[in-house]
């Protein structure tokens, strides 16, 4: 749907990564715009995370850290969540499940977005 929005601001966190383990630690902040005249309820989540080696985990579940924020039109909702990689490059994307007012369920997709670590030459 054109009316929502979906923004991602990523970050890798040193003090939580440990290369010598293969554990990479991603933060990545997202922002859900609702630009439309409907109010929405963010349901449930399903995330495809591929790490450098093509190894993929999904990962589904209700709502986001906690929380199935209803979004009314000119709103938006902003959280900041992590995920853990075996690689220090990798990729997420995924869709978020909403409900109209009305009980309607429909999807907004979480366009792809890179994890990796600074400076990396991959």
């Amino acid at each position: 749907m054109n009316d929502w929005r979906v923004d991602v601001e990523t970050q890798f966190v040193v003090g939580d990564s440990d290369p010598r383990a293969n554990r990479y630690v991603f933060a990545y902040t997202i922002t859900i715009s609702n630009s439309g005249h409907e109010v929405g309820q963010l349901l449930n989540r399903h995330w495809r995370i591929t790490d450098g080696s093509g190894e993929v985990q999904e990962v589904q579940g209700p709502g986001v850290i906690g929380k199935q924020p209803r979004i009314k039109p000119g709103e938006m909702f902003r959280y900041t969540s992590a995920a853990v990689l075996k690689t220090p490059v990798g990729a997420m994307q995924g869709t978020y499940e909403f409900q109209r007012e009305g009980g309607e369920l429909f999807e907004v997709p979480i366009p792809v977005f890179s994890l990796s670590v600074p400076n990396m030459v991959h």
